[in-house]
């Protein structure tokens, strides 16, 4: 039996349609073969380097070719791709570097006002693990430069021993989770798991090779590589990349490009449909507007169907433990299913929702979600104790979030298990109470949690980004909330900001606003 590693997934496009355009970048484009020929070419050169099977590359980058030249490279021999964000800085890059053991290290040479290239010139005493700098643009003395490693000649017989040890279980990326809750954890996502998160999507959406999605999601993250780029490998399907998030790039390529398929958090279809330009481009050709990453309150899900007349909306909810997506609503679903269901397992999926104690609950009865599949990660990366906590016994993922089903099998999220909070004995879910505060026509963003209170024992903090021209005041929530919620549930406290930190899968930062209030309260304390 042929293994099912991340090269024969593109061999096998290639002897379907080699000469099919997979991938866009502005003007460039790339067929399958081309991608398997430049990247038997870069991979034989890590090789030549002294990368081999195990190792770790980091990788600093855009959407663009040279991010997946490096991913699909190191994928044919074994070495694993540790996906980094080009908006790390000096403590990010520290942290996950060292903590992944990165080998060598691809960059960019500069974005907007920041230079990588004399960054880590100056800062490769903080990361010794590194022995290799390569740039694609201009690097420091003694880096190396991306493009003299595409051209190199290759020793077939070296490059395919090297391929011949990959395995299924080998690590083929290591994204580190997005810190909404805490430290982050390179999660470690392998051939096997990635593949399989990626086909389960596609036969779900009935993903066919005339489709072509807006490649906008960061591929640092699984909603950019397994939910666009591995969807489109197995289904023979093509991508336009999108180096950084911007609606007027994303709503262009969508026109120009007669883009059947969009995916975004519910931030970035708010951006999309205020944006000036949405007034005259033709979305007419979306046949599938794929949701994740939160919940979508019910008065976006009604703005997107109106808006984007012919394409249906979809929930996606998936976590870099599971490599991609691994719930997803069913292509029948009407809009009334979306706005309370995140959908439905996927492929072979198993879900369970339990208590505390990890015993399963029952139907409607608020508790843990827990994934069990192929899908599942195999740890995080120098993480024992962390591995052991998440990644339970028989496989299950417990995913810490809160959800309950339905006897149809559905899910409805209720919010992530730690952000619950319990205001005067009543357990509050913020996501409920976010939804409620984003309907509000005042209100551009909400995000809230729970914080010690006296009398209460906890009361709910709200952050809210207002529409832009507008100002809501405390009052006016507050009496907004009184008509949608129970009053237990009603905020305690209201912050108002012109914006608020995000994540960089584009969901706001819970972790920096709270530690942003202990600080506060520190500072006052003293």
């Amino acid at each position: 039996m042929e293994k099912w590693t991340i090269q024969s997934a593109l061999s096998n496009a290639v002897s379907k349609t080699p000469d099919k355009v997979f991938l866009y970048e502005g003007d460039k484009q790339l067929t399958f073969k081309e991608l398997d020929e430049r990247t038997d070419r870069l991979a034989y050169a890590f090789l030549k380097e002294g990368i081999k099977r195990g190792d770790n590359i980091g990788i600093i980058a855009l959407n663009q070719f040279e991010w997946l030249y490096t991913f699909f490279a190191a994928a044919k021999i074994g070495a694993g791709v540790v996906a980094l964000n080009v908006r790390y800085r000096e403590s990010e890059f520290e942290y996950m570097i060292n903590n992944a053991n990165v080998k060598a290290l691809v960059s960019i040479s500069s974005l907007a006002d920041f230079n990588y290239s004399d960054f880590f010139d100056h800062f490769r005493g903080n990361i010794p693990t590194v022995r290799k700098f390569i740039f694609t643009g201009e690097g420091f003395e003694g880096s190396l430069h991306f493009s003299d490693l595409m051209v190199q000649e290759i020793d077939i017989e070296q490059l395919n021993e090297a391929k011949d040890k990959v395995v299924e279980e080998d690590t083929a990326v290591i994204i580190y989770t997005s810190g909404t809750t805490g430290r982050p954890k390179g999660t470690l996502i392998t051939n096997r798991s990635i593949l399989a998160s990626a086909k389960a999507h596609v036969g779900h959406f009935e993903i066919k090779s005339s489709d072509l999605s807006i490649g906008n999601l960061p591929l640092n993250h699984v909603g950019g590589i397994t939910c666009s780029i591995m969807v489109a490998l197995l289904s023979q399907s093509s991508v336009v990349l999108i180096p950084m998030f911007n609606p007027s790039d994303v709503l262009e390529a969508i026109e120009k490009h007669r883009a059947t398929i969009f995916g975004g958090v519910p931030t970035m279809y708010v951006m999309l449909l205020n944006s000036e330009k949405r007034k005259t481009t033709d979305l007419t050709s979306l046949r599938l507007c794929v949701a994740g990453g939160s919940n979508v309150e019910p008065e976006l899900c009604q703005r997107i169907n109106k808006e984007i007349p012919n394409g249906q909306l979809v929930n996606l909810y998936g976590l870099s433990e599971s490599s991609g997506a691994c719930v997803l609503s069913r292509l029948t679903d009407d809009l009334s299913k979306v706005q309370k269901s995140i959908g439905v397992p996927i492929g072979d999926f198993e879900a369970k929702v339990v208590n505390k104690e990890r015993k399963t609950v029952p139907i409607g009865e608020v508790g843990e979600l827990a994934i069990k599949g192929a899908c599942v990660a195999k740890g995080y990366y120098g993480m024992e104790k962390e591995t052991k906590e998440t990644f339970g016994e028989e496989n299950w993922l417990y995913t810490g979030d809160l959800v309950y089903t339905d006897s149809e099998g559905y899910l409805y999220y209720k919010g992530r298990k730690k952000e619950m909070y319990i205001q005067g004995g009543y357990n509050i879910y913020p996501v409920e109470i976010e939804n409620i505060l984003s309907k509000h026509p005042k209100v551009l963003m909400a995000a809230g949690f729970g914080v010690p209170d006296e009398f209460y024992g906890e009361v709910g903090r709200y952050y809210i980004v207002p529409t832009p021209g507008e100002q809501p005041t405390d009052e006016e929530l507050t009496n907004y909330c009184k008509q949608h919620l129970a009053d237990y549930k009603i905020p305690k406290q209201f912050i108002f900001k012109e914006d608020v930190p995000l994540t960089p899968a584009g969901k706001i930062q819970k972790s920096l606003l709270r530690k942003e209030f202990e600080e506060m309260k520190e500072g006052t304390s003293r």
